[in-house]
Parts: C-alpha cells; sequence; structure tokens
C-alpha cells in the first residue's frame, strides 16, 4: 500500500527535489540565511521522532510490554541513529546538535534557535517559543502543523509525517543542496554541512527510510482508514514542505538585494 501513496507523493516529490530554491544557494550568505530557517524543521523532526518512540515503546517506568517488537525495533533504531549519531570527529551527536556545529562553523547566526531551545527548557510551549521568534509565517506554520501531527497521538498519523514528510525525501532534497555547496569556491568551510548532509543521505536512502515504510506497513496493516489518514498526512507534510522551501528562497532573496 505503501507504493500507492510513493505514487501519489511523486508530483510533489519532483517539486522539491527540483525546487528553485536550490539555485539560490550559490554563496556563503545564501547557506547561512538557509540554515537559520531550515534548522527549525531540523529540530520539530527530532519531536516527531520522539512522538513515535513515545508511543510505539514505553519510556517510563516501571517499563511494561507495549506488545509490538517489531515496530519497536524499528524505531529504536532511528533513535539510535538520529539522537547518538557519531559527527567528522567520530564524537556521538544528535543530528540536531551537528546541525548546529555546521551552523557555527559557516558563521550562521544560532542565537535564535539556542533562544527557541532555552524558551522551551524554561517551560514555555512549543507556540510560546516561536511567538518570542522573529520567522517567517510559513516557517512557524510548518512546526506548527508538525505538533498538530503529535498531539493527535496517532501513530499512524505521526510516521506518516515522518516517513512521507520529512526522511524519505531529505536524501532527495538534500542531495541538490550538496551538489551546489560543491560548486562554491568556498566549500573547505562547509565540510561540517556537507558531513552532516551526506551521512543524512547515507542513513535516510539506505538505512532509516526503508525502516520508516516497514514500519508504515505494520502500523497500518490491512486498515483503509489508517491508509487513507496516512496519505492526507503524507500530502500536506509535503505541502507544508514547499511552503518552508519558498519561505527560505523568499528570505535569500531579499537578503541579497
Amino acid at each position: 500500500m505503501h507504493t500507492n501513496i510513493e505514487n501519489n507523493l511523486n508530483p510533489l516529490r519532483n517539486k522539491l527535489k527540483h525546487h528553485s530554491l536550490y539555485k539560490k544557494l550559490s554563496s556563503i550568505n545564501d547557506i547561512q540565511t538557509f540554515m537559520e530557517l531550515h534548522v527549525y524543521a531540523v529540530w520539530d523532526f527530532m519531536s516527531l521522532l520522539k512522538g513515535l518512540q513515545q508511543n510505539l515503546t514505553c519510556v517510563s517506568t516501571p517499563w511494561l510490554p507495549k506488545g509490538n517488537g517489531q515496530t519497536a525495533r524499528f524505531i529504536n533504531e532511528i533513535v539510535h541513529g538520529e539522537e547518538s549519531d557519531v559527527n567528522e570527529l567520530n564524537e556521538p551527536k544528535s543530528h540536531f546538535e551537528m546541525y548546529i556545529d555546521a551552523m557555527e562553523q559557516i558563521g550562521a547566526n544560532t542565537e535564535n534557535i539556542n533562544a527557541f531551545i532555552s524558551s522551551l527548557k524554561e517551560g514555555n510551549s512549543v507556540e510560546e517559543a516561536l511567538n518570542q521568534q522573529e520567522l517567517p509565517n510559513n516557517v512557524r506554520q510548518f512546526v506548527r502543523s508538525t505538533f498538530d501531527v503529535i498531539r493527535t497521538g496517532e501513530s499512524h498519523k505521526i510516521a506518516a509525517a515522518f516517513t512521507f514528510g520529512r526522511e524519505d525525501v531529505i536524501p532527495d532534497m538534500f542531495l541538490s543542496i550538496v551538489e551546489e555547496a560543491e560548486q562554491n569556491s568556498e566549500k573547505n568551510r562547509y565540510n561540517k554541512l556537507t558531513y552532516y548532509l551526506n551521512r543524512h543521505i547515507e542513513l535516510d536512502g539506505d538505512e532509516h527510510g526503508p525502516i520508516a515504510l516497514k514500519m508504515i506497513d505494520e502500523l497500518c496493516e490491512n486498515d483503509p482508514k489508517k491508509w487513507e489518514e496516512v496519505n492526507e498526512i503524507a500530502v500536506h507534510s509535503l505541502e507544508m514542505r514547499v511552503r518552508l522551501w519558498d519561505s527560505i528562497e523568499e528570505a535569500i532573496v531579499n537578503s541579497n538585494q
């Protein structure tokens, strides 16, 4: 069934793969602007992941069996890679922290995202923390839509946003970005970023993507209503990603004027 959904998503996937944003990534300043806005999507992806882990495994005490070792194994394998991967120095780090390191290396502003994280640590809600940020509306809406899905508490819906809206499309999107970055004369300043991107391509294309698709199959089985909802969430997630890319492109164009 997931093959049918992937076929339905092909027009949106192609729109993302060939988005004009990638052609705007031609200077260090462009990459900085991209990362300063995209980092919110890197962060909220981790929340999708943890939402799935909370649903599909036991993360509280006393421990209790969840009853499906297959889906628990799927999500734990992905958590291991996303939350405790190794960076280019072979140091264990989450992909979010690796992204922040890459931002710092190329001189992107990390003050906003760090303030956002600090606000959450202080106990503010995601909405309150977003309202404290000066962000394009599509960036706010992207994060809000992610948490709308998480708040449903329904594993197949969260997995749909995770798999089709994020993991499954990241290799295509990031490969385009890497290709643009490698054409830049200052490419030696991208080594943390290119490591991060190539690591995503390796994990998401070869490992996490196929695992996530199996997880969708396990969660939906032969339930037509669940498959219909997965398709709806998948389409909406990709539409939100296109809008996010539109906003980042607009920000890059404005910064160059």
